[in-house]
């Protein structure tokens, strides 16, 4: 819920910034573990996606089905990825919804064999972001 984003509508080039300390658990000690041991958020304080989006855009159609060539970091590992999405423009925003997972081992997170099974080692993410252009 703390994304930050930047869309340049004329190279379709994009890019989202999520402070990883911005994930909130249900237990705090979940969190703390999450940002002590897992992620090392002291160290690696933002996770990024930064990509350009192939094709055009349209503002007249109802939905754009679109793909974002780009690369993903995560606790400091960059990975190349191509994301699926959906964009849609109304009343001067775009509206972009994503669903996509990660493998943590891809980025170098390392899950203790203690908790592996309480811990997913693919992670979804699901993307819902409000794009509004600068005033």
């Amino acid at each position: 819920n703390q994304v930050s984003s930047i869309f340049d509508e004329t190279t379709g080039e994009i890019v989202f910034q999520v402070p990883i300390r911005g994930f909130h658990f249900e237990k705090a000690l979940m969190e703390e573990h999450f940002n002590e041991n897992y992620m090392e958020s002291e160290e690696f304080p933002n996770a990024t996606l930064q990509g350009s989006i192939a094709g055009e855009l349209s503002k007249n159609i109802e939905s754009n089905e679109v793909k974002v060539n780009g690369v993903i970091t995560i606790h400091g590992v960059e990975v190349e990825r191509i994301f699926s999405g959906e964009m849609t423009y109304e009343d001067g925003s775009w509206f972009i919804h994503s669903e996509f997972s990660v493998n943590a081992e891809d980025f170098g997170i390392k899950i203790p064999s203690l908790v592996r099974k309480q811990i997913a080692e693919n992670i979804v993410i699901t993307v819902n972001a409000t794009l509004n252009p600068r005033q």
